[in-house]
C-alpha cells in the first residue's frame, strides 16, 4: 500500500469510525477494543456510563503510551437493550472490526446471548456486572459480583443486623433475578425461614405501574414480623418503583429495601429524599475514601467535563477488568486470545475499595463486599463491609445441582464445571 493510500484509508477510518478515539491511526497500528453496551432502550440508564468509563480508561492508557507499543482504539456499538442484537453486534466486533477483547453486557440475558459467539470465534469478554453465578466460561472473565459476593452477604446483614424475618424477593423477569432468588430461597430456608415468610414477585423490563405491587409488599410486611425487600429489579423500572415506595410511605425503618442493581448512577435520576436509609449491596461505592478512588473520581469528572457525573460499582469492575487485561497482554507479549486466557489467571491489580483484586482460576475475582445506606445527596454511606476480600464462587453451594461443581481453567483441568463427586467435567461451563 502506498503512503498516500494508507493516509487516505486512515483518514476515512477516522471519519467513519464509531469510536470516540480521535487519532487517525492505520488499522495495523492500533489494538482495537470492543465496547458492547446498550446506549438506548431500557438498560441505557445503566450501561451508557460503562461505555463512557471504558472510553476514559482507553484514553488514559493511550496517554501512558498505549499497549505493546500501539495505541488502543475503542470500537463502540449499541445493542439497544435488544438481547439477540447483542450476539449480532458481538460477532460484528470480533469478525469485522477485529477487536482483541470486548468489554460489555449488563443483563445476564445479554451475556447468555453472546456466549456462543465468543466460544465460536474464540474471543474474550469482560463482564463487569453482578450476576447469578451458575456459569464459568473459558472465554469470559467475570469482574462483577457472584451471589456470594453480594446477595448472600446482603441477606446475612439484614438477618443479623436488622432482625429481618420476612422476605420479599422482587425482580425483573429474566435469568439473573430468577436464578439469584432461587439461590436466596434455598439459603433462607437453610436458615430456618418458612415458605410462607418468602414472597416472590417478577415484573417485565421497563415495568412502570407499581401501585398494586407496593401495596402487596406493605400488606405482606404487616404480619408483625420485620420485613425487607431484596431487589433484583433492573434498568429504568427502578425509577417508578422507588417513586411508588415514597408515594405509599414505605420507609426504610419499616420495610428496608436492599438493591443489587441500584447504584449512584440510578439514584442520580431520582428524588432520593424518600429513599434515605434504604440499602444497596455492592463491592464499591463512590464514597469510599482512599487516594486511588479520589484520583479515579477526579479523572472521571475531568474526562466527562461534568462535576455532577457519579461513579459506581460496575465502573469499578470495568476498571479492574481493563487493567487485568492490560497486565495479561503485557505478560503474554501478545493480544492472541489463547495466550491472554492463560496469562489472566493469577493477575492482581488494585481495586478502588482498598487492596488488590486477583483473577482466580474460575475466571472470577476477589473483592470486598459493602452494604451502603442511601443518603439524601444520592451517595451511599457504608454501614457494613467484609473484613477482607471474598473470592467469587461460580457454582452455588445452596443448589443441589451445583454444590459439587467447581471451575478451574488452568491446564490440565481446563473445565468450567468439574464435578468433584464424580471426577468428571460436565462440558462448557454453564
Amino acid at each position: 500500500m502506498s503512503i498516500k493510500a494508507r493516509a487516505t484509508g486512515a483518514l476515512l477510518a477516522a471519519i467513519l469510525s464509531t469510536t470516540a478515539f480521535h487519532g487517525a491511526f492505520a488499522a495495523e497500528d492500533t489494538i482495537k477494543v470492543g465496547i458492547l453496551h446498550s446506549l438506548s432502550g431500557t438498560m441505557a440508564i445503566s450501561e451508557t456510563t460503562l461505555k463512557d468509563a471504558m472510553l476514559m480508561l482507553i484514553d488514559e492508557q493511550n496517554k501512558k503510551g498505549g499497549l505493546l507499543g500501539k495505541k488502543l482504539e475503542a470500537v463502540v456499538v449499541d445493542p439497544a437493550s435488544d438481547w439477540p442484537l447483542f450476539a449480532e453486534k458481538a460477532r460484528e466486533l470480533i469478525s469485522v472490526d477485529k477487536v482483541s477483547a470486548v468489554f460489555g453486557c449488563w443483563t445476564s440475558v445479554s451475556r447468555k446471548s453472546v456466549l456462543p459467539v465468543f466460544e465460536e470465534l474464540n474471543s474474550i469478554l469482560f463482564y463487569p456486572v453482578q450476576y447469578e453465578g451458575e456459569e464459568s466460561q473459558r472465554n469470559v472473565f467475570y469482574t462483577g459480583a457472584a451471589p456470594n459476593q453480594q446477595a448472600i452477604p446482603a441477606v446475612d446483614y439484614l438477618m443479623n443486623n436488622e432482625g429481618v424475618e420476612r422476605w420479599v424477593l422482587a425482580g425483573t423477569d429474566y435469568v439473573y433475578p430468577r436464578t439469584t432468588n432461587k439461590i436466596l430461597e434455598a439459603y433462607l430456608k437453610s436458615k430456618g425461614v418458612k415458605a410462607e415468610d418468602i414472597m416472590v414477585n417478577y415484573t417485565p423490563f421497563g415495568h412502570s405501574d407499581w401501585q398494586t405491587i407496593v401495596s402487596d409488599i406493605k400488606k405482606f410486611g404487616s404480619a408483625g414480623k420485620k420485613t425487607a425487600v431484596v431487589s433484583t429489579i433492573n434498568g429504568d423500572a427502578n425509577v417508578p418503583f422507588y417513586k411508588e415506595l415514597g408515594n405509599q410511605g414505605v420507609k426504610a425503618e419499616d420495610i428496608p429495601v436492599v438493591a443489587f442493581s441500584v447504584g449512584e448512577e440510578e439514584l442520580a435520576g431520582l428524588d432520593t429524599a424518600p429513599l434515605v436509609g434504604h440499602l444497596a449491596a455492592w463491592n464499591y461505592f463512590e464514597s469510599v475514601d482512599n487516594p486511588a478512588n479520589a484520583q479515579f473520581i477526579k479523572t472521571w469528572k475531568a474526562f466527562t467535563k461534568n462535576d455532577k457525573r457519579v461513579t459506581n460499582d460496575p465502573m469499578e469492575a470495568s476498571y479492574i477488568g481493563f487493567n487485568m487485561w492490560l497486565k495479561a497482554v503485557e505478560k503474554a507479549g501478545t493480544t492472541d486470545t489463547d495466550a491472554v486466557l492463560d496469562a489472566m489467571i493469577g493477575v492482581s491489580v488494585p481495586n478502588l475499595s482498598g487492596g488488590y483484586s486477583t483473577m482466580m482460576p474460575n475466571h472470577h475475582i476477589t473483592k470486598p463486599v459493602l452494604i451502603g445506606e442511601i443518603q439524601a445527596d444520592g451517595q451511599f454511606e457504608t454501614v457494613w463491609q467484609t473484613p477482607g476480600l471474598v473470592a467469587g464462587d461460580e457454582w452455588s453451594d445452596f443448589l443441589p445441582d451445583s454444590k459439587d461443581l467447581i471451575a478451574d481453567w488452568r491446564k490440565p483441568m481446563s473445565c468450567g464445571n468439574f464435578n468433584v463427586a464424580t471426577g468428571k467435567c460436565g462440558g462448557k461451563g454453564s
